[in-house]
């Protein structure tokens, strides 16, 4: 069975900083494209950063300058680190990977979402 677990979220007061972890378990044979996507209430979800297997990364226009996405290729773990975070930036932030498992081709999973708060 393949998985993503994040991990990370929690409550923040605005202008402060938090760091989202997912990482990819079970058969895998290879992960390419990962990303954190969020949905605040009431929104539909939206991409906010993505990394690809070579560390070509593309933001959200919101996030530019204050998020930056990482990963460790070695440990099939993503990172986002939020600097900077403002009231705005409450959702839920959801994992998701492109992943070759070892029986089967390449499959897009999600992972159960990590919940930010920024708040005062």
């Amino acid at each position: 069975q393949v998985q993503l677990v994040e991990s990370g979220g929690g409550l923040v007061q605005p202008g402060g900083s938090l760091r989202l972890s997912c990482a990819a378990s079970g058969k895998i044979f290879s992960v390419h494209r990962m990303g954190w996507y969020r949905q605040a209430p009431g929104k539909q979800r939206e991409l906010v950063a993505a990394i690809t297997s070579d560390g070509s990364t593309n933001y959200a226009d919101s996030v530019k300058g204050r998020f930056t996405i990482s990963r460790d290729n070695a440990k099939n773990t993503v990172y986002l680190q939020m600097n900077s975070l403002k009231p705005e930036d409450t959702a839920v932030y959801y994992c998701n990977a492109d992943m070759r498992t070892i029986l089967t081709g390449v499959h897009n999973y999600w992972g159960q979402g990590t919940q930010v708060t920024v708040s005062s």
